[in-house]
């Protein structure tokens, strides 16, 4: 069976999801949409319209939507109301209660809704994911992202918060299988704009786990890093070069009496693995692609992306009252 997929939203994120789109087996791209037109030459011979309307008119079993976020309730709504599956860019909504009426939509019609939270398609948090749960790590401590860059003219319409720190939120509470139960934050605006450019936060997860994590579009180079801490080392992933490394606590013992009197770790073996390093894009589209098929379950929900979001508005809401904001498990 082929998939007829269609996608709206023909900026920097909708090339590369027509790109792969045309790649994945199992999928024909038939249609595109924007109703800015089409900047980067992405349709082809494929029709161009200019609204998800005429996307839906067109025949379509689903879209993959990238339109701002601003966008995404209405466009996800007259999606779920036509029987449609949809990919969903992040942040799932642009609020709340946007993000829950989307869950609600889909689930009532028992569609498909996934968020685009491409981290957890990472080789290197995906092998990740893997050691942690085989026990290699033995208990985990902390974890700690950095995700920090340039800023990118394309986003306007939400703060680094929901465009880069729902990545980290997402990834972090998938690592630890765990939710985010407190979270503080501090964040700063330093580029003039309505929305923060810059987040530090500081949490605690359902599972006793610390966490915490640095965002910002004010470092001049580029940066993604996420840092498990627990009994027997540390792992670090890389997810820019796909890179995993293992730095394992050292097993010595040592004589000083001033050392010995400090019960703590030690260096020991280093270990970076070798990782099959497939685009995580493709391997975002072929699960949604099988969800679809009913052949596998390994994709972010609309609900899973809600409860980021959740985690994103509890962080802003710390930054601006100063204390620490307490979530449901």
């Amino acid at each position: 069976m082929t998939l007829r997929f269609g996608l709206i939203g023909l900026g920097m994120m909708g090339r590369h999801h027509a790109r792969v789109a045309r790649e994945v087996e199992g999928v024909e791209l038939v249609a595109v949409a924007d109703a800015m037109g089409d900047p980067h030459g992405v349709a082809g011979s494929l029709p161009l319209y200019d609204s998800v309307d005429a996307l839906i008119e067109h025949g379509v079993d689903a879209v993959v939507v990238a339109v701002p976020t601003q966008f995404h309730e209405e466009v996800g709504l007259k999606l779920a109301d036509a029987g449609v599956h949809a990919l969903i860019e992040k942040p799932v909504a642009h609020s709340l209660e946007a993000g829950t009426r989307l869950v609600d939509a889909f689930e009532a019609k028992g569609l498909v809704g996934a968020v685009g939270h491409i981290e957890r398609f990472n080789p290197a948090l995906v092998s990740l994911r893997k050691r942690l749960e085989n026990g290699d790590l033995g208990e985990v401590y902390q974890i700690h992202t950095r995700r920090q860059g340039p800023f990118p003219a394309r986003i306007a319409d939400v703060g680094v918060m929901k465009d880069l720190g729902s990545h980290d939120v997402d990834l972090t509470a998938w690592l630890a299988r765990s939710d985010y139960t407190q979270v503080a934050a501090q964040t700063a605006f330093r580029s003039g704009r309505a929305h923060e450019d810059m987040v530090s936060i500081s949490a605690k997860l359902a599972n006793g786990i610390i966490t915490d994590h640095v965002v910002n579009w004010l470092t001049p180079f580029k940066e993604r890093l996420t840092l498990v801490t627990g009994e027997r080392g540390s792992f670090i992933a890389d997810t820019l070069t796909a890179d995993l490394t293992f730095y394992e606590n050292g097993t010595h013992t040592t004589e000083w009496e001033a050392v010995t009197s400090f019960r703590g770790v030690s260096e020991g073996t280093v270990t970076r693995f070798q990782l099959e390093k497939r685009e995580p894009l493709k391997a975002e589209h072929e699960a949604f692609r099988d969800r679809i098929l009913g052949t596998a379950t390994e994709i972010v929900t609309l609900r899973e992306g809600l409860q980021v979001l959740r985690v994103c508005e509890a962080a802003l809401e710390s930054s601006k009252t100063g204390a620490t904001v307490t979530l449901e498990a």
